[in-house]
């Protein structure tokens, strides 16, 4: 389940100035509440089986659990769930509403030689159950240094391990907590908790169960105590993973009024329990919003005071007579490039404008889905809603890629337009989804539920060739019908050459340099977003996220300005490359943060798990590029073509 959740960052990577960031009182639009009168079945159901070592999710009868009867059933499931690797299915476990059950037998289930191998590795390797009551994750009732903890994401795991790592425990008893809302139409659920446990099952009087004969149901387990919840003090022996041996799974059920109303009942699950306080979140947000503080400082100060007395010293030197010029002092600064200054890049101007096309539609999308998100419109309660959401706003936007990428190109005098539509319409769709078939098939060998279903590309793929390739060639149409931009200054026919640059202002140290200081803006929150990308956690801040994205953008225009301003008084017109890759340079620094990050992860030694870690955030930081690229370009285009329309030019 984690593993595509990165498609969904890029499409990634990543609360609310309108509707504020709290949390409290979540309500999911369009989410409808579910009562139960007494003695009514409550569905509990199980999710792919996960694990944030190897990021490969795994259907959970793949293992040996019990069961249904009638065999397990799949559960209505959106585009954006089988992309995120969700399998939901029907499970053997009868709950009715207000009736606890008292160490319930389930089935029994013998162990053979591959089932034994298959199920320790999955222990070792940390693999998680997600098991769902009406819409609900179940939170996991463990502990630690002795003292009971509740983790709200993630699942509770299949088992353990004894501290020599030898031998493989599994949790085959389950006690189920379900906390309800009494309203006069019936119970809601508003809480689902399971605390595991490994017990090594006895039956009075030695009797022996081969899980065949429906006998054993109605044998009492002296391994359990009369009339109460199985407790962990009561455990005499654990249930190890041997060849041969007979696991008997068992579960509890208890039921606890709540005040917690339906409306709020996810607040803990997206607060993890306020482990983690909106204090950090806003130290986050403060240090963004000092770091554009001093930036727009910076920028008013030198910019704007510069620039005044350039235009001015400009201006009043190109109104004297040619004899009075020649005595005064030659020109110098950015003036002098006004004949190169529009000329086009020297260097795939064709792919600078795919680039800077495709970076637009990036960015409107991201934008898009974090102020749906930010206004609540898709949450975690709406699986796959988010991964759904980032597809269509992509697609969508594809006119806005066209048009931009064709407004560039036709400022270039290229002649081309088809051909840079088209490389615009698939180069990183193409990418993205290229990568996205190599590891679903390596899914689909591996037998993972993060392999997607045949019908389900072939949806994903006539999205993108009778929807977001139409668009973007309609976007492209109206940018070559629309008028030329034009530039306040006339291009030279030879270039000017560049002065060597002093070591400061070397382009490519400018380069090197500039990206760290937006990225200092952001890499706070990013901990928060990369924990939810790669470690199954929730995350619904997104109100903190849209001011941090807002944050990112201003900050990589204003460092952008300062740059190319400082190179055009260096005497240096091949400003186009320069603004996309300082301001995209933040990406190299976000992709530098994953290497260090992935430790934090400590996956396991599976080739497929660096394969798919390094693969997405590879994708994610070169969407980053594109994104934060593109407003750098558009930044300076709009700085560039403002102050050369300011000054007199011969």
């Amino acid at each position: 389940m984690t593993v595509m959740k990165a498609q969904s960052c890029l499409l990634a990577v990543i609360s609310c100035f309108f509707v504020g960031t709290s949390v409290e009182g979540f309500y999911v639009p369009g989410v409808q509440p579910q009562s139960f009168k007494e003695g009514d079945e409550v569905p509990l159901k199980v999710n792919s089986l996960t694990s944030t070592h190897t990021q490969i999710p795994k259907d959970y009868y793949k293992l040996p659990f019990c069961k249904p009867s009638d065999g397990a059933k799949m559960a209505s499931e959106n585009l954006g769930e089988f992309l995120t690797g969700n399998k939901i299915q029907s499970s053997p476990y009868m709950i009715r509403m207000l009736e606890e059950v008292y160490c319930r037998k389930l089935c029994q289930v013998q162990l053979s030689k591959p089932d034994a191998v298959r199920l320790k590795m999955h222990i070792r390797y940390g693999y998680h159950n997600n098991w769902i009551i009406d819409n609900m994750p179940s939170a996991n009732l463990g502990y630690a240094n002795g003292k009971p903890q509740k983790h709200y994401a993630g699942g509770f795991p299949v088992g353990f391990t004894s501290k020599d790592k030898k031998d493989s425990f599994i949790y085959n008893h389950a006690n189920i907590l379900i906390d309800y809302h009494s309203r006069e139409e019936g119970y809601r659920v508003v809480g689902f908790s399971v605390e595991p446990l490994s017990v090594k099952h006895e039956f009075e009087n030695n009797f022996k169960w081969d899980g065949s004969t429906p006998e054993g149901f109605t044998k009492t387990l002296s391994s359990c105590p009369a009339n109460s919840h199985l407790t962990r003090d009561s455990i005499s022996r654990s249930q190890k993973v041997v060849e041969e041996e007979s696991i008997l799974y068992t579960y509890d059920v208890t039921f606890k009024e709540s005040d917690v109303e339906w409306a709020s009942r996810w607040d803990v699950y997206l607060s993890e329990d306020h482990l983690v306080p909106a204090q950090v979140h806003w130290y986050s947000i403060t240090n963004s919003i000092l770091v554009v503080l001093f930036l727009s400082l910076l920028v008013i100060s030198v910019l704007v005071r510069n620039l005044r007395r350039d235009i001015d010293s400009y201006n009043a030197l190109a109104s004297l007579a040619d004899e009075e010029r020649d005595v005064e002092q030659d020109e110098t600064g950015w003036k002098l490039v006004h004949a190169d200054v529009f000329r086009p890049p020297d260097n795939y101007p064709m792919l600078y404008c795919v680039f800077v096309g495709t970076g637009v539609q990036l960015g409107l999308s991201l934008l898009a889905a974090i102020i749906f998100s930010a206004v609540g419109f898709l949450s975690p309660a709406r699986r796959g809603s988010l991964m759904t959401s980032c597809l269509v706003f992509y697609m969508l936007c594809g006119i806005f890629s066209g048009y931009v990428s064709s407004r560039l190109y036709k400022a270039f005098r290229g002649r081309q337009w088809q051909v840079c539509t088209i490389f615009t319409a698939v180069m990183f769709p193409g990418a993205a989804f290229v990568m996205f078939l190599f590891f679903n098939i390596i899914f689909y060998f591996l037998q993972s539920t993060a392999s997607a279903p045949l019908l389900d590309v072939i949806i994903v793929t006539a999205m993108w060739c009778c929807v977001s390739i139409p668009l973007t060639f309609l976007g492209a149409y109206f940018g070559y019908k629309s008028d030329a931009i034009e530039f306040p200054t006339v291009t030279s026919t030879i270039a000017r050459a560049i002065p060597p640059p002093p070591l400061m202002l070397n382009p490519k140290i400018g380069m090197l340099v500039t990206g760290v200081i937006p990225f200092a803006a952001a890499y706070v929150e990013l901990f928060f977003i990369m924990t939810s990308l790669w470690m199954d956690q929730f995350y619904y801040v997104f109100g903190f996220t849209l001011v941090v994205y807002l944050i990112l953008v201003i900050t990589c225009a204003e460092v952008t300005l300062l740059t190319v301003y400082y190179q055009l008084c260096a005497e240096n017109h091949r400003w186009w490359w320069f603004s996309f890759v300082c301001s995209g340079g933040t990406s190299f620094y976000m992709f530098l943060y994953s290497i260090v990050w992935f430790q934090a992860l400590e996956a396991s030694k599976l080739v497929m798990t660096y394969m798919l870690y390094f693969g997405y955030m590879g994708l994610i930081s070169f969407a980053m590029l594109l994104v934060f690229g593109s407003v750098g370009t558009l930044t300076s285009l709009w700085f560039v073509h403002k102050i050369f329309s300011t000054i007199k030019v011969d």
